[in-house]
């Protein structure tokens, strides 16, 4: 006999806790995780090809709004330790809001559509996606709510004391979160259920068998008694005008409803043109303030000469809103960014304006389309959104420079596979972490007595020799000419040698290309491999399988810029791109039929998987600051929405001693590419 949920959820909490104590303490350690700094956005699209205007620093501020790709597990962890890197502190304690929409559906579709020049192709979740999901709902909802717990606690500590979290959710699992929310809130801090109707009408098969599921729930709960609470009115519906205000004010046109001008004592009494209060009541104002509200016209006689309060409708806020809220539908085909959970803006409106006030943080863990962080934007809060689907975080970033937002931090999980790596507890040294690498890339190893560090291997056939790298190391310049001498020197030499790495330098491909070593070839181990080995009898299921695919490193190229005086002080910079060579499509989330439609792009027309490009015109070797960007679906420069623009001009200020012209790219997939020039 199964094991209910209910008799599940003391272990659930029991090992979370046992979680959050590991997290907690290793906050205070070296080995605390850290976020990278990816890109310092500044959003100034393409238009005119013209750049205009003074670009912030970095160090100019106290305070930057922060789009951050990752699991928010490890965002929280590392949001909670501080960032040294911008020299922004912990935020433990400083969150004023956070709103999260988790996966709340085990047989959701998360696939997303790219539409392509002439093709369009679905793709799957991202590999670290996939596992993601998989690892949540592997054993139905009780796997839900051991991911979901640690989560909570750790947005419990980022919050404020008077912050508010508020958690939507659905039928699914909302019953269960809300239990754990009690336990970690406490109950006392429980303050609503908020239902808000999504559709008007829905059936769920043609002969309806059941009542339509038209609502998701919001749980809202506080830290603590005192929290930031800002009353909110819905308008009065046009049938509640017409019962409540029915009378018509002949000197002005408008509608008003009339209410008592008595009261109980203590009050007034005196006679007002002829008339008494009724017995036991008493007037609510006195004489001199009666006489104010009469010849301003806001007082109603009734035919008996009874005085009443004008009530004009036009005057009135409204109704105070409720926990049941009709009046929001599901986003508009205007509003709409193809992104499938995409929540209306006018629901995180409300949220927003009712929980927080002008300048407070708020935070969004599942951002999805980025509709938290583009509300709080509009609305003067400050924010952070993270997500851990790359399509998630390219649609937010495009959504925040189409508004014109301020500028903003992208940064990312500063070692993932180093954080995978100590997390998953399937080996205790890198060594023998490389040892499977090298076995399920087809080479056989070496002694330990000839190479202890055991990253070593070879393919006896054509005497390759294979390098794997740690996970803890970004693969560079370095790595690649320690691989070069070992094929020399190592065991007498060798004819080639291949690298393989988990992280790269932002300008790998560059260095590739620079060295033009033909019996040099550098690979990328799939970004999932540490997840499917997580897996019973991973190893062996992975060997059997033989699906384990290196990649080759995508890479971009640029024609030699064009530079030109302007005038005295400012410079033309011309960049136009030339090739973009993309991985192989074997290795991306596409069934077949997808990646057969790929690889027609790839040969015909690369620079059209192109998902957006920006221009770093002074690149300082440390945070790339785009400070030029176009994007696909931009036409304030062209009419064509598949195609980013390839050539552009842009104008900058003159510089004494050498500049460094810096390009990034990001592909429809989210792989990134980077292009760099030196100009003295």
């Amino acid at each position: 006999m199964s094991i209910s949920l209910i008799e599940e959820l003391p272990k659930i909490v029991s090992e979370g806790k046992k979680e959050i104590e590991k997290i907690l303490e290793r906050l205070n350690s070296p080995n605390k995780i850290s976020l990278q700094t990816n890109e310092y956005v500044l959003p100034a699209k393409d238009e005119s090809g013209l750049f205009k205007g003074e670009v912030p620093e970095l160090t100019e501020q106290d305070w930057f709004n922060r789009l951050i790709y990752g699991d928010n597990l490890l965002v929280m962890q590392a949001l909670l330790a501080g960032d040294p890197e911008t020299g922004l502190p912990s935020m433990r304690g400083k969150i004023d809001l956070i709103y999260i929409d988790p996966p709340f559906d085990s047989k959701a579709d998360y696939r997303t559509k790219i539409k392509l020049p002439g093709i369009s192709i679905d793709q799957k979740p991202t590999v670290i996606e996939q596992f993601a999901y998989s690892d949540t709902w592997k054993d139905g909802t009780a796997s839900y709510l051991r991911m979901i717990y640690p989560r909570l606690v750790l947005m419990r500590e980022l919050l404020k004391e008077n912050g508010s979290l508020i958690v939507h959710i659905d039928w699914h699992v909302g019953h269960y979160v809300k239990i754990l929310l009690d336990e970690i809130f406490g109950k006392e801090n429980f303050r609503n259920e908020i239902v808000w109707q999504r559709s008007s009408a829905h059936n769920d098969s043609k002969r309806a068998v059941s009542y339509g599921k038209i609502h998701d729930t919001l749980l809202w709960y506080t830290k603590s008694e005192k929290y930031i609470w800002n009353t909110q009115f819905v308008p009065y519906s046009e049938e509640y005008i017409r019962k409540n205000y029915r009378k018509i004010d002949p000197t002005n046109g408008k509608r008003f409803k009339t209410s008592d001008l008595t009261a109980n004592n203590p009050g007034y009494f005196y006679e007002w043109k002829g008339v008494f209060p009724s017995e036991g009541r008493y007037w609510a104002y006195s004489e001199s303030r009666m006489k104010e509200l009469d010849e301003k016209g806001l007082i109603y006689y009734s035919s008996s000469g009874m005085p009443y309060y004008k009530n004009y409708e036009d005057e009135m806020k409204g109704i105070v809103l409720q926990d049941l809220w009709t009046d929001i539908p599901i986003p508009s085909k205007n509003e709409r960014v193809n992104y499938a959970t995409q929540k209306p803006e006018k629901l995180l409106e409300r949220i927003i304006l009712g929980h927080s006030n002008e300048n407070s943080i708020v935070a969004d863990f599942f951002s999805g389309s980025g509709t938290t962080a583009a509300v709080a934007e509009r609305l003067g809060r400050r924010w952070i959104a993270s997500d851990i689907g790359k399509p998630a975080i390219m649609i937010t970033r495009k959504r925040l420079i189409d508004q014109n937002s301020k500028p903003f931090l992208y940064q990312s999980i500063g070692d993932y596979h180093k954080e995978s790596f100590v997390s998953s507890k399937l080996f205790r040294r890198i060594g023998d972490l490389s040892q499977v690498v090298l076995k399920l890339f087809g080479a056989e190893t070496f002694d330990k007595e000839q190479n202890p560090s055991r990253n070593l291997g070879y393919i006896k056939d054509n005497r390759t020799l294979v390098y794997v790298d740690s996970p803890s190391k970004l693969t560079g310049l370095n790595t690649i000419k320690k691989a070069q001498e070992l094929r020399e020197s190592f065991m007498g030499g060798w004819n080639k040698v291949i690298v393989l790495g988990w992280n790269f330098v932002f300008n790998i491909g560059e260095i590739i290309q620079t060295i033009d070593d033909n019996k040099l070839e550098v690979l990328v181990i799939p970004s999932d491999l540490l997840d499917q080995l997580r897996k019973k009898s991973g190893y062996k299921d992975l060997v059997k399988s033989g699906n384990i695919r290196f990649s080759s490193l995508q890479y971009l190229t640029l024609k030699e810029p064009i530079i030109k005086d302007y005038s005295s002080e400012i410079e033309s910079i011309t960049l136009e791109l030339d090739n973009y060579i993309l991985l192989s499509p074997d290795v991306l989330p596409l069934d077949e039929k997808n990646k057969k439609l790929l690889q027609k792009i790839i040969e015909t027309e690369p620079l059209s998987l192109i998902e957006y490009w920006s221009i770093d015109p002074d690149y300082d070797g440390h945070v790339f600051r785009s400070k030029w960007q176009d994007y696909r679906g931009n036409t304030a420069n062209d009419s064509d929405e598949l195609r980013v623009v390839t050539k552009t001009e842009i104008f900058v200020p003159k510089k004494k001693g050498k500049r460094t012209i810096c390009v990034k790219a990001v592909d429809v997939f989210g792989f990134e590419s980077v292009w760099t020039w030196e100009v003295k």
